[in-house]
C-alpha cells in the first residue's frame, strides 16, 4: 500500500525544521563565551658559580603569573663537572668551556620554541668576590669567557656579574619562604593562591665555601639601613636583615684556624686538634698563607710544616674562636667582627655546608643542642684508622675535616650570631624542600620575574557542557528529520 502525500505536509514540515533550526542557532549564540587555555611554561636559567663549584639551574612558571610574581619550580640542575670558575684565573677560556656540559643537558629539557626567550643568567658569589679583590682584571675575564660560551647557546642571556653578599644572602631568604609556603600558597577551599593570614617566615643561614649569610626578619626595627633589604612579593611587602661576612666560608675558616696554628711557633710540626689522632700531613705554607684573606705578612710565608692530629674537640673550638671577635665596639647588639645585628628571632633554615656536615654526623633531626655537641666531641675523638674504617668510600679531604667543620659551625652559630640552648631548637638543617634545592638560585629568578613581561593567556569562545549537548542534540534532530521527510518525498 503506498504512502498518500498530503499537499499541506511540504509546509508542515518546513515550520517544523525552520523552529529547530531557530533553537539551535540561538543556543550556539546566546551560550557562548570565552574559554581560557592554560598558560603556557616560560622557563630561565641561573648559574650558581661558587668559590669551589658551579650549578645550573632550570626553572619554569606559567606565563600569567601570580600578583606579578611567577610560580616558579625547579625542573632542572645540574653540578659542572669542574672547581669553581675562580680557580681557572689562569686559564679562563676553561671557565667557559666547563659550563658546556651542562648547558647541552638544560637545552633537551626547554622546548625548542622557548629556548631563545628563556632569560639566563650567572652569578659568581664569593669565591669571585675575593678574586675581583685581589685581581679585577682577571675576574672580569673569567666572566668575559663564561659569557662567551653561554652565548653560543640560543637562549635569552642577560649577562654574567658578581653577586654582592647582600644580595647572597636576601635571595636565599626568599628561595626559603617561597618552598616553604611562607609567602602564598593553595587553597583548596577557595581554589586559589592566597597569602597566609599567620605566615610564619623563616631566616636563612648560608654557609658557602668563602662566605656565610645571615637573613631574617627581627623583632624589632632593624637600625642600620644598610643591613637591611626590601622586596615585593605576590603583592606584600618585606623588610628584612641580611648580613654577609666574607671569609667566614667553610674552607677559609679551616685555613684561618691553620693558619692561627702555624702562627703559634717557629717550628715546622704542629699539633691540629682538629684534625683525627693517627692521621698527619705534609704541606707547604702558601697553600694556607696564599688566600685573599691571609694577612699581609702572612701571604710571604715559604716552606713546607707538618700537622699532625690530636682529636681534640675543646681545643679546636677554642682554636675557631680565635678567628672571630666577638667585641660588640659601638653597637648594643651585634654578631660578631663589631657588625651589627639584631637578636636573632623566629625559626631558621640551616643550608650548604651547615646542612652537608651535619647531615654526615646525622645531626639534622632536630637533636638538642647538648646532644649535638656531644655527637661532635664523640667523633672528634675517633682516631684516623677507625673514621678510614667506617666511612670507606669518603674523600680523604672531608673526612679530616668534619670535626674542624662542626666546631667552627657550632661557634658560628653559638658565639657568632648568638644562637643559645633555648633557641637552638628553631634551627632545621635541610638542604631541599618541595623538590628544589635550597640556595639563592631560586629567590633571584623568582625576584627576577617580577620584571618579566606577562604574556596574555590564550582563550577560545565556547560553550558550557549543557548548552554544547542540547545544541548538538537539535542539530542531530534536524538532520534525522530532514532525511525521514526526504524519505517520505521519494517514496511517495
Amino acid at each position: 500500500m503506498g504512502i498518500k502525500w498530503n499537499g499541506s505536509f511540504i509546509p508542515v514540515a518546513l515550520l517544523v525544521l525552520g523552529i529547530i533550526s531557530l533553537i539551535a542557532l540561538i543556543l550556539i549564540l546566546v551560550g557562548i563565551h570565552n574559554v581560557t587555555l592554560p598558560p603556557q611554561n616560560k622557563y630561565g636559567l641561573v648559574f650558581d658559580a661558587g668559590s669551589s663549584h658551579t650549578a645550573l639551574f632550570v626553572y619554569q612558571w606559567p606565563a600569567d603569573k601570580e600578583n606579578n610574581t611567577g610560580m616558579v619550580s625547579q625542573t632542572f640542575s645540574c653540578h659542572v663537572n669542574a672547581s669553581g670558575i675562580s680557580s681557572f684565573v689562569k686559564v679562563p677560556a676553561r671557565a667557559g668551556d666547563s659550563l658546556r656540559e651542562c648547558l647541552d643537558a638544560a637545552m633537551s629539557v626547554i622546548p625548542a620554541d622557548r629556548q631563545r626567550e628563556a632569560p639566563t643568567y650567572l652569578g659568581a658569589t664569593a669565591g669571585m668576590r675575593l678574586l675581583s679583590r685581589e685581581n679585577e682584571s682577571a675576574a672580569t675575564q673569567i666572566l668575559t669567557e663564561v659569557s662567551k660560551t653561554i652565548q653560543e647557546y640560543p637562549i635569552n642571556f642577560q649577562g654574567a656579574r658578581i653577586l654582592t653578599g647582600k644580595e647572597e644572602g636576601a635571595y636565599g631568604w626568599i628561595t626559603i619562604n617561597y618552598l616553604l609556603d611562607s609567602f602564598t600558597k593553595y587553597s583548596l577551599v577557595y581554589r586559589d593562591w592566597i597569602h597566609p593570614s599567620s605566615a610564619s617566615i623563616w631566616g636563612a643561614l648560608d654557609l658557602g665555601g668563602a662566605s656565610t649569610q645571615i637573613s631574617f626578619v627581627p623583632a624589632g626595627p632593624i637600625t642600620e639601613g644598610e643591613e637591611a633589604a626590601q622586596f615585593r612579593l605576590y603583592g606584600f611587602d618585606y623588610t628584612i636583615y641580611t648580613h654577609s661576612y666574607l671569609c667566614y666560608g667553610q674552607n677559609q675558616a679551616l685555613l684561618h684556624a691553620l693558619r692561627i696554628i702555624v702562627n703559634s711557633s717557629s717550628s715546622d710540626r704542629f699539633e691540629h686538634p682538629c684534625y683525627p689522632m693517627g692521621y698527619s700531613e705534609n704541606i707547604t705554607r702558601t697553600s694556607f698563607y696564599s688566600s685573599p684573606c691571609a694577612e699581609r705578612q702572612e701571604s710571604a710565608a715559604s716552606g713546607n710544616v707538618i700537622l699532625q692530629g690530636t682529636g681534640n674537640a675543646s681545643k679546636c673550638r677554642e682554636t675557631f674562636q680565635k678567628i672571630f671577635n666577638f667585641s660588640c665596639g659601638h653597637n648594643t647588639s651585634c654578631g660578631f667582627n663589631g657588625v651589627y645585628q639584631p637578636k636573632v628571632n623566629g625559626k631558621f633554615l640551616a643550608f650548604s655546608a651547615y646542612y652537608y656536615t651535619f647531615n654526615f654526623l646525622n645531626l639534622t633531626e632536630g637533636q638538642p643542642l647538648a646532644m649535638v655537641e656531644a655527637a661532635v666531641q664523640t667523633f672528634c675523638a675517633k682516631n684516623w684508622a677507625e673514621l678510614q674504617s667506617t666511612y670507606p668510600k669518603e674523600k680523604t679531604s672531608h673526612l679530616k675535616n668534619y670535626c674542624a667543620s662542626a666546631n667552627f659551625i657550632l661557634t658560628l652559630l653559638l658565639k657568632g650570631y648568638g644562637f643559645n640552648n633555648d633557641t637552638w631548637d628553631n634551627i632545621a638543617f635541610q638542604m631541599q624542600a618541595a623538590n628544589s634545592d635550597i640556595g639563592w638560585t631560586l629567590g633571584y629568578m623568582l625576584n627576577l620575574t617580577n620584571m618579566i613581561p606577562t604574556e596574555s593567556p590564550s582563550s577560545l569562545r565556547g560553550h558550557e557542557e549543557g548548552v554544547w549537548i542540547a545544541s548538538i542534540f537539535f542539530i542531530v534532530l534536524m538532520l534525522a528529520l530532514c532525511l525521514v521527510f526526504l524519505l517520505i518525498y521519494f517514496l511517495k
